[in-house]
């Protein structure tokens, strides 16, 4: 047990310093390693295998609402990514260039996919004819770079894993209830998978996606208090159908262009679970994307009939969920921690004495309760408590963000709750962007979204007390 209890004692407390604990953790669960070029990070296997079931769950989601997969080069010429100003500005600082290949200059510069919207366009002006075309319903897996200046592993790093859908809409209507229709699929997908609750709305002018109309967002509170950006849809009108002439002829005979969409969610969903579930143990994962479910641990497995036993439980329990059993020559103790350290959501310990009375133990790694269970129930309790575990995660994490939630009515509250307490404030909101520069410049908050469910709760702006248009969800954040 010592070993396992020094190995704990390693990771900073969040209480202590959260930003050196979300190091830790991501150390120790050996989900990253740094790579040697500064800002790009290696994901190790058990990282990678929890992005693996994230994009399982959400590619089927995504197919049972009628999209398919595509995949587009990882080069931009220069002149297609300017041809929408408002985009290339948004990304412009964050742009890295191709300008040679092999000895060679090139004679147009190639920038790295910070996203693929002009990609998709070229795409779509070539495809698109008819109104019997629409709509056209692609997403694309792949990594984007943006030269981040300060990097943090999955929370901000210069190449991430995404995916990113671009569709295409003979309508307004149409493309606005597309964009709608994903936030909510990113929204269950969070809640029910990842045991997250989040908050559904939409964002400020000033926070909207470079050349969108519209960017609607799902905020999720972290264990500190701040705010993390979890998934974003955007809804681009026509502005890039025309740049691009990606047009149409209705029923009417009629030339008419397409209306467009994008949304996407990123390897920095991993940080939100480390940072909503997580504690001074180490990872506590969401079954539902745990690489294992089930960690079978032999105790005493030099007696005779320990080690036979344990794996005759791992051919069973293969079959309804993600199981794995440790054999090595740790100590339990060690084995108990380390399991702990990843975030293993139930732990299976079976020693001799559990033989002889036909039962296991059963340790939660949500709350470290203990169960004994009979070998004979093993099938029927398994799959119940991962389901009570990850309910368990999110009442947690709901009850934690709603107590963590304030209100304010003037600037000295917001300034006063912002310098003292951690989490969101709720306030109104005039629409005035010079009031949200405001409240940044003496607040230290940026708005997070306009919430779908929430009404105004003061009729004057927070800021400088004109006529309230929006409540607003205020904090810092990631």
């Amino acid at each position: 047990m010592a070993d396992g209890k020094k190995q704990v004692k390693e990771i900073t407390s969040m209480e202590t310093d959260f930003a050196k604990w979300y190091t830790d953790i991501v150390k120790k669960a050996d989900l990253v390693e740094y790579s040697n070029v500064k800002g790009f990070m290696i994901v190790r296997p058990y990282g990678y295998a929890i992005w693996e079931n994230i994009q399982r769950i959400l590619d089927n989601m995504f197919k049972e609402t009628g999209h398919e997969n595509i995949y587009m080069p990882l080069l931009i010429p220069e002149s297609l990514l300017n041809k929408e100003k408002a985009h290339v500005e948004g990304f412009a600082p964050e742009v890295a260039w191709v300008t040679h290949g092999g000895n060679e200059p090139l004679q147009e510069k190639l920038c790295i996919r910070p996203t693929s919207e002009v990609l998709f366009c070229e795409h779509y002006s070539n495809i698109i004819q008819s109104y019997r075309d629409l709509p056209k319903l692609y997403n694309q897996w792949c990594s984007v770079v943006r030269w981040e200046k300060t990097t943090r592993p999955f929370l901000r790093s210069r190449e991430f894993l995404w995916q990113e859908g671009h569709t295409m809409h003979a309508s307004a209507l149409d493309a606005q209830n597309e964009t709608l229709r994903m936030l909510n699929v990113y929204a269950d997908f969070v809640e029910n998978s990842l045991a997250i609750p989040v908050i559904k709305g939409r964002k400020t002018d000033k926070e909207k996606f470079a050349g969108a109309n519209a960017t609607y967002t799902i905020e999720a509170m972290m264990h500190d208090g701040k705010a993390l950006q979890s998934a974003t849809t955007h809804n681009f009108g026509d502005s890039f159908a025309k740049a691009f002439d990606i047009s149409f002829t209705d029923k009417n005979g009629e030339i008419k262009f397409c209306h467009q969409t994008s949304w996407g969610m990123s390897t920095r969903i991993i940080g939100a679970i480390i940072m909503a579930h997580g504690d001074d143990n180490g990872l506590v994962l969401p079954p539902e994307v745990a690489p294992l479910q089930v960690m079978i641990i032999p105790v005493a497995q030099h007696k005779e009939g320990v080690l036979q036993k344990a794996n005759e439980l791992l051919a069973r329990l293969k079959k309804i969920c993600r199981v794995g059993i440790d054999e090595t020559d740790q100590s339990p103790g060690w084995k108990f921690s380390q399991y702990e350290m990843k975030g293993v959501p139930i732990r299976l310990e079976i020693g001799p004495k559990d033989i002889e009375k036909n039962q296991c133990v059963l340790v939660r790694r949500d709350n470290k309760e203990k169960l004994f269970i009979s070998l004979d129930e093993l099938e029927q309790k398994i799959p119940v408590l991962l389901d009570e575990i990850t309910k368990n995660l999110y009442n947690k994490a709901f009850q934690r963000r709603q107590q963590m939630t304030y209100t304010a009515k003037t600037l000295e509250e917001i300034k006063e709750i912002a310098s003292t307490k951690e989490g969101f404030i709720k306030a109104s909101w005039c629409g005035n962007e010079q009031c949200e520069i405001k409240l940044k410049e003496v607040a230290d908050v940026s708005s997070r979204c306009m919430p779908f469910d929430e009404k105004i709760i003061e009729n004057n702006c927070v800021c400088c007390g004109k006529e309230a248009k929006s409540l607003v969800y205020w904090g810092k954040a990631y």
